[in-house]
């Protein structure tokens, strides 16, 4: 169900420049409503602090360094006498702790209000949490609860949680989307030659099994539709080992909206190094450059440290051997790409198994095709990730989803009406079948379930011939809406998607080129995709004893 309504309470978690303890300025920078925006000032207690050494202790191969701060009595939940697995308890705690953290004084008040809106608009909230002081981004804020027993922010499905960042270059229009079109690329898995590394660092990875069933998954997801009557047009393409060359021009060539990528990276000061081909990584930023000029809406890192910043060494004589880590700012590659203009990024914030990774990637694939907005998708692929992984185990809190702040999550062009006043549905009307119709040689295709799809891609409804000058291989389709009062009333537009155009004859006005815009069909209207010179087909409707054999 696509939530362009839905309503947004943005964060930002500051540090202050005060000498002593770690300082924060907690402020709402968009609420749902004028006096949301909130401002509250808190400090990072040594109890946090210890509650994350505990959970890197327990779930990192490379613990990170927390904040120095001294050390303290943890809280009774996490007394080893209390019934319960520690994990599970850690695990509950530290999600409590992170809420009261975040949640307090005004911004409890700014969220309660959000989602009393939400609920009145019958909307899921969108909370997007931006963290702007690079030792608290590795923290799981995925995991967060208000209290003990109620799901975590990150799996529920009235507050949809992303992450952000407003250090970004801004989106560029978006162009209509009817088709899942996926470039899954398998990059380096395992002895990545000048970094150190030996296969033990770098284990295999089963990239092929993960393509093709990744595949499999996509074509089924899309064979029930939009109220079981519709197939949505899926498209996987596979890239093995690719040259950074070679990734360019598959990207330029087709209109991707989404990436996956599966592979080994490390981090790094430009968004880390993905490792695609021996001898050829490729960095976040030169990534960045073709997946915005190509306007991939949603880049899948199936990687390890994707969320996570890089680190380096600064001098401090109070630690053991005088130095102490300190993480970059804005380098982990899911901040490079959202700061250059990615609409939506997925990466891991710590290491992830390939059969963890295969099954949340499953989940996420099958919520996209069915045109679920990206936040959604993400959070149905997490409650996956719980149920087969269970609570007390980290798979789920792995994925970390970054949005762009004027992202609205909408991956593919929702089918519902853009008219005012009319609202589409599934089916055809028994008292009409629409059709197009060739005047060349009287083939004709028929309209089904309100929607067809228009191209030179074997996956259209109707499939344009390579001769046709101009025609795109995904380039126009057509939308039936049926009216509010009854559905016997239903009005027929024509969207075009495509590089050239198309040409439409509009009543008294002649043909008109129609590009990358809306039109409505009137029975009558001749069409031509691509060039003017082209084969013109004419939109026709038919009462059902008058429809003509379809093609």
């Amino acid at each position: 169900m696509p939530l362009p309504e839905s309503p947004y309470l943005s964060l930002a978690v500051t540090p202050l420049q005060i000498s002593g303890a770690a300082h924060f300025a907690i402020h709402v920078t968009k609420a749902p409503y004028p006096g949301g925006l909130a401002l509250h000032n808190c400090v990072w207690t040594n109890s946090l602090s210890q509650l994350w050494q505990l959970w890197q202790e327990m779930f990192f191969t490379h613990p990170l360094p927390p904040y120095p701060l001294e050390q303290t009595t943890l809280p009774d939940a996490l007394d080893s006498n209390q019934p319960g697995g520690m994990s599970a308890r850690l695990m509950q705690t530290l999600g409590v702790s992170l809420w009261q953290w975040l949640f307090d004084g005004s911004i409890m008040v700014s969220i309660n209000q959000s989602r009393g809106i939400a609920i009145g608009q019958g909307h899921p909230l969108r909370l997007q949490l931006e963290i702007r002081d690079p030792m608290l981004i590795s923290l799981p804020w995925e995991i967060m609860q208000e209290a003990p027993g109620t799901p975590a922010i990150s799996l529920s499905q009235h507050i949809l949680f992303s992450r952000t960042t407003s250090d970004v270059s801004a989106l560029p229009p978006s162009r209509p989307e009817s088709a899942l079109k996926i470039l899954l690329v398998q990059g380096q898995a395992s002895d990545v030659s000048g970094t150190g590394l030996s296969n033990d660092a770098l284990p295999m990875l089963k990239l092929e099994q993960e393509a093709d069933l990744l595949a499999q998954v996509l074509k089924s997801s899309g064979n029930s539709g939009i109220g079981g009557s519709k197939t949505i047009p899926c498209e996987v393409r596979t890239l093995i080992q690719p040259t950074p060359i070679e990734l360019i021009q598959a990207l330029e060539t087709r209109h991707y909206n989404v990436l996956f990528y599966a592979g080994h990276g490390m981090p790094g000061p430009d968004g880390g190094v993905l490792f695609v081909r021996p001898d050829m990584p490729l960095n976040g930023t030169e990534l960045a450059q073709v997946l915005t000029r190509c306007q991939v809406k949603l880049a899948v890192f199936n990687a390890c440290w994707g969320a996570q910043s890089d680190h380096y060494y600064r001098t401090d004589a109070t630690m053991p051997g005088g130095k102490i880590s300190q993480p970059m700012p804005r380098s982990s590659l899911a901040e490079v790409l959202i700061h250059h203009g990615v609409p939506a990024v997925l990466g891991m914030r710590n290491s992830i198994t390939d059969q963890e990774a295969l099954s949340f990637i499953q989940e996420l694939a099958k919520a996209l095709a069915e045109r679920k907005p990206i936040d959604q998708a993400v959070a149905i692929a997490r409650q996956h990730l719980l149920a087969v992984y269970k609570f007390n185990q980290q798979a789920w809190t792995l994925p970390v989803l970054y949005m762009h702040p004027e992202f609205d999550g909408e991956l593919l062009t929702p089918i519902a009406a853009v008219t005012p006043g009319h609202t589409q549905i599934g089916a055809e009307s028994s008292s009409s079948v629409a059709c197009l119709r060739s005047l060349q040689d009287n083939r004709v295709w028929q309209i089904r379930g309100g929607y067809m799809t228009i191209g030179r891609s074997p996956d259209n409804d109707l499939i344009l011939r390579e001769e046709e000058a101009g025609a795109s291989r995904e380039h126009a389709m057509i939308l039936r809406r049926e009216s509010q009062e009854t559905l016997d009333d239903a009005t027929y537009f024509l969207r075009d998607v495509s590089r050239f155009g198309t040409w439409v004859s509009l009543a008294d006005k002649g043909w008109q080129r129609v590009h990358q815009q809306e039109v409505l069909l009137l029975p009558g209207s001749q069409i031509k995709f691509g060039s003017s010179q082209n084969n013109p087909l004419e939109f026709t409707i038919f009462s059902p004893p008058e429809a003509p054999p379809f093609s």
